[in-house]
């Protein structure tokens, strides 16, 4: 059967990604693909991917809203952009997105069928099921607006693809994975992410078989007008419910709140990871600390980059701790320090271009660097979220912090201050990549939000 991963809420988030992030999201998305891809191969990324968990910490690490549904707009746009110039050398391809682009899989599916050789109608044709399963045999009240489409050379494949719910301004992101697909219509999704609904007609389910078949019968004994009188016969009466509860999957909670808080980060990995970067760096990593700029600060960022590349599945139940390699766009939980996210493109990128030459030194530093995370996260302490979050924005000017709102002025400012002056240097007229989204047309049109 199809893996299942879990479940998370989503809150919807109007706005846009700015050009100097989304630019740097590209970079540091396809680096840190061939790294996994490097290590572990391809089925191993599409895994990933397929796991919600994995996938909104691979967008919190890349400077993205760190609980919002934009992350999977913009994670998929920055795998596109950053894979497709290097589809030929790791066999990975990304088709699809947002609204329109999405409409497109299935020629882009086709393309790449006849390009590599493998069954290109056929994978067109999974990519349209898969859209009509999610809208259609599971009726939760999400109306699909995106569709992301990555298949190998090999030919399987992985799906991400997110509805919305404009009158509770929630989303809900779906995951496919090839890997043990058996069948379109009986449990085959690998995880469904977003906020409970209620009661949910998912006719894909296991258990649904039989009430897959007996509605054909139904439908051919009774009619529609039948089925309608029986339906109202039904509704009208205090008949018994049969069978037994939906099972619960894990569930992720993406909190409303934007600002990072203690309860959202699991302190002692945290702590782990910082002590990892402080006192085993300097020492061991000393081929990292030779690329010119390279301080301890990177070093942290990486160490939170390595264990996205090296981190087993349970590692991320807590999202908001990789918005402290590089904060996020919206100023939570610090400005974007763009000298350090500039210094981790620049290293992940020398090291992943050594080890195509065989030399991995760098990269199982790296590799190192996340197993001693692990190791120190049961002993060592150190301040607490609100000392760290603070600590940052006082030297977020030196690190060359920026947000939506602007360059992060001076920390002499009071952080109140700070945030007024950089909101109002914000250029109106900057190019900027848009998160919010374009319905699928044929379905219901949500409102506007954000």
């Amino acid at each position: 059967m199809a893996q299942r991963a879990g479940s998370a809420d989503l809150p919807l988030h109007g706005g846009y990604v700015p050009k100097w992030l989304a630019d740097r999201m590209t970079r540091l998305g396809a680096v840190i693909s061939e790294s996994i891809v490097h290590h572990y191969g391809q089925d191993e990324f599409l895994r990933r991917l397929a796991h919600p968990f994995w996938f909104q910490s691979f967008g919190a690490v890349m400077g993205m809203d760190w609980h919002f549904s934009g992350i999977t707009t913009s994670v998929i746009g920055a795998l596109k952009r950053g894979l497709t110039p290097l589809s030929h050398e790791l066999g990975i391809h990304v088709c699809g997105g947002r609204g329109k682009q999405s409409r497109q899989t299935p020629n882009e599916l086709i393309a790449i069928g006849e390009r590599v050789g493998i069954d290109g109608p056929g994978l067109a044709g999974a990519s349209r099921l898969v859209a009509k399963v999610d809208s259609a045999a599971v009726q939760d009240g999400f109306d699909l607006y995106l569709h992301g489409f990555i298949v190998t050379n090999n030919g399987k494949w992985v799906v991400v693809q997110q509805g919305m719910n404009g009158d509770r301004r929630q989303a809900r992101r779906y995951h496919w994975l090839s890997e043990g697909l058996k069948s379109f219509v009986d449990e085959p999704h690998a995880a469904i992410e977003g906020p409970e609904q209620g009661e949910i007609v998912n006719l894909t389910d296991h258990r649904a078989h039989t009430s897959r078949q007996k509605q054909i019968e139904v439908l051919g004994s009774l009619g529609p007008d039948g089925i309608a009188r029986k339906l109202l016969a039904l509704r009208a009466s205090d008949g018994e419910r049969a069978g037994t509860e939906q099972p619960l999957l894990p569930h992720l909670v993406m909190p409303a709140h934007h600002d990072v808080r203690p309860s959202d980060v699991v302190v002692r990995r945290l702590h782990g990871t910082l002590a990892a970067a402080a006192d085993r760096g300097p020492s061991d990593y000393a081929d990292l600390l030779l690329t010119p700029g390279v301080g301890a600060r990177t070093v942290q960022a990486l160490a939170m980059v390595a264990e996205v590349v090296h981190g087993a599945p349970y590692r991320f139940s807590d999202p908001a701790r990789f918005s402290f390699a590089h904060g996020g766009k919206d100023r939570h939980p610090f400005p974007v320090p763009l000298r350090v996210y500039d210094q981790t493109i620049q290293v992940l990128k020398s090291a992943v271009q050594k080890a195509k030459l065989g030399r991995d030194e760098e990269l199982s530093a790296l590799k190192r660097l996340d197993e001693q995370a692990r190791l120190l996260e049961h002993q060592a302490f150190g301040p607490t979220v609100e000392e760290l979050i603070a600590e940052e924005r006082e030297k977020s000017h030196s690190l060359g912090g920026r947000s939506v709102f602007g360059d992060e002025p001076p920390a002499a400012l009071s952080d109140a201050d700070a945030y007024r002056i950089a909101q109002g240097k914000r250029q109106a007229s900057e190019e900027t990549t848009p998160t919010q989204p374009e319905l699928i047309p044929g379905r219901r049109q949500p409102e506007r939000v954000g």
